[in-house]
């Protein structure tokens, strides 16, 4: 039974990965994300439900258009995977409980935001402040107790205490930014992100996590400047991807990640 449930979980987490890349693809577009039906962005034909199945149609039809044989290119399959992976991580830790729902949601939630602000350096309101009020419930429930590996708020104050400390920490430092260098470095949407991060796992995962976070756009910005020659430095990053990414990770390998480090200071 427990490995049917697993199964459940992974076919949800693609199917609802599934909505989440309509989600991503249209809502930089400014489109509808219930109409019109889903379409091939070349041709325009209308897919059908045989060929829309989460990640079989997609392996099947080797990421190509029926029709027109265009690819769709690898981002779908990625998402529905990645979403299926989290769903099903998230029942192996809860199984068959409500702690699932609002954990899920958190996922999906933050796959979203990592994406779109791949795309446009946006991180919707509509998605981060209803993630503070789940990242709330998380902390209400107690989480974080129930399930002490997972890095999730162990109760409301502490789930109050994370948002708070969360956005005031990036508050902070784009203010003391705009101060020195007498322009804006950080938008207000990584700041309603970590807030919304901080209400989820609790105020004493912020700092670990802004950490790997900004380790992570660090190496990465460096790259890219390198690369197109930036020499001054002086181009936007999308900040809200390593956080989201850095959330996922700090939530389920936390504990694993924080042990290796002491380890390091041989602790």
């Amino acid at each position: 039974m427990s490995a049917l449930f697993a199964l459940y979980a992974f076919a949800l987490g693609a199917i609802i990965g599934s909505f989440l890349n309509v989600v991503i693809h249209r809502y930089p577009r400014e489109e509808s994300i219930v109409f019109p039906p889903s379409r091939c962005g070349y041709c325009q034909a209308r897919i059908k439900p045989y060929d829309n199945i989460p990640i079989l149609s997609y392996l099947i039809l080797r990421g190509r258009c029926r029709r027109c044989k265009a690819s769709y290119g690898s981002r779908y399959v990625m998402v529905e995977l990645a979403n299926a992976l989290f769903y099903l991580a998230i029942y192996l830790h809860v199984g068959v409980s409500l702690a699932f729902i609002p954990l899920a949601a958190i996922v999906s939630m933050t796959i979203v935001l990592i994406y779109i602000d791949l795309d446009i350096l946006i991180l919707p309101d509509v998605i981060d402040l209803p993630g503070i009020a789940i990242g709330l419930v998380i902390g209400w429930m107690g989480l974080g107790t129930l399930y002490p590996e997972l890095i999730l708020a162990i109760n409301l104050l502490d789930s109050v205490i994370g948002a708070a400390f969360g956005a005031g920490i990036l508050l902070a430092i784009g203010m003391a930014y705009k101060l020195l260098r007498k322009i804006d470095g950080m938008g207000l949407g990584d700041v309603k992100m970590l807030a919304m991060i901080g209400a989820v796992t609790g105020w004493r995962a912020v700092f670990p996590l802004l950490f790997l976070a900004s380790v992570g756009g660090a190496i990465i910005g460096l790259i890219v400047a390198a690369r197109e020659r930036h020499k001054d430095l002086q181009f936007p990053i999308p900040f809200g991807v390593f956080l989201g990414l850095a959330t996922l990770a700090v939530i389920f390998f936390g504990n694993t990640l924080f042990t290796w480090y002491q380890s390091l200071l041989g602790g």
